[in-house]
């Protein structure tokens, strides 16, 4: 079960942030500190600005970072898909919630949208995140699904299961002779039976054996990109994941819909009550002081950094003015 749960990767980060942020621990205790950190792992919060080598360890820390993009930013999918993104600019959505996100795995998503076409064409939210949740959560298992239709196209029988290794989320995926027609595609058949070995014996996750052979009957040929634009798609593998709403739900989220109505609410109350000559003033007091979601420790180290580089430059300034 511990392997399981990943149980001794939080405790392993627990303990380190423990160390790293000791002098702001002890004015709290070392109990609420566990507690608070364990608290957000149950929540799914923990990862919020931390750095992408602990976002992608898990596949909880991968779910909560789907679900926090997804609330953070369903806005922007807003108003019957109105606005539409570059993969640049959905990529530096990404690094407000984990600074050193890669750009390879954003275009990576964008490709299973645009079909290997343009990296600057606009995409609309909900096909981006629906690819993007594919791309991060199964990374290993689609590193091993380009190996594998590569080799197809080559006239070749896989016999063996790549397994790639935990960093593969920066890995290149490798790309079908040029003597081949990658638009062709490979047998649908030969090709789910060699996904069904790779999800039987892979370590890393993969998508339920029955959605793919499903997925992969009703077809004759399937290309590599039609077959990631298939799981992106397929609202049964979404389901099966349970991390993001049916697509018709994508834009609902009540609970996060009330805070911004109270958040609104008292904006507007106090600009109403406040002198005019405040009002710009007074309406950021509600956004800088209103509940932030917790990622427990980190951010008090780095804010403690910022401080000691702040002194040391008014230092300078001092010595320099005399």
């Amino acid at each position: 079960f511990a392997a399981q749960r990943h149980v001794l990767t939080y405790m392993e980060d627990a303990v380190s942030q423990l160390l790293e942020n000791r002098e702001d621990i002890s004015q709290y205790g070392i109990a609420r500190f566990f507690t608070e950190y364990f608290n957000s792992v149950r929540q799914g919060t923990h990862i919020l600005f931390r750095e992408f080598s602990f976002v992608q360890a898990t596949p909880h820390n991968r779910a909560s970072f789907l679900r926090t993009f997804w609330r953070c930013f369903r806005t922007v999918g807003k108003n019957g898909g109105k606005y539409l993104l570059t993969a640049q600019e959905y990529h530096c959505l990404l690094q407000l919630l984990c600074p050193d996100f890669p750009m390879e795995l954003t275009q990576k998503a964008a490709r299973i949208v645009l079909m290997d076409d343009a990296m600057d064409c606009l995409m609309s939210f909900s096909d981006f995140l629906f690819a993007f949740q594919i791309q991060f959560y199964y990374s290993e298992f689609l590193e091993s699904v380009a190996a594998i239709y590569q080799d197809l196209l080559a006239g070749k029988n896989p016999n063996t299961v790549i397994v790639p290794t935990s960093s593969s989320g920066q890995h290149r995926q490798r790309q079908p002779p040029n003597d081949c027609n990658p638009l062709e595609g490979v047998e649908a058949s030969l090709f789910y039976q060699c996904l069904e070995s790779l999800c039987d014996r892979s370590k890393y996750s993969c998508p339920p054996s029955a959605l793919v052979k499903e997925m992969l009957s009703s077809v004759q040929r399937m290309t590599f990109y039609g077959f990631l634009m298939a799981l992106a798609k397929d609202q049964g593998i979404n389901r099966a994941l349970g991390v993001l709403p049916d697509k018709g739900d994508l834009f609902l989220d009540p609970a996060m819909d009330q805070e911004i109505e109270k958040l609104v609410a008292q904006v507007s109350g106090l600009s109403v009550s406040g002198p005019a000559s405040s009002n710009a003033d007074t309406a950021n007091v509600p956004i800088r002081n209103s509940p932030r979601i917790n990622s427990p420790w980190k951010p008090l180290h780095h804010r403690r950094k910022m401080d000691a580089e702040s002194e040391g430059s008014n230092e300078e300034t001092d010595s320099s003015e005399n």
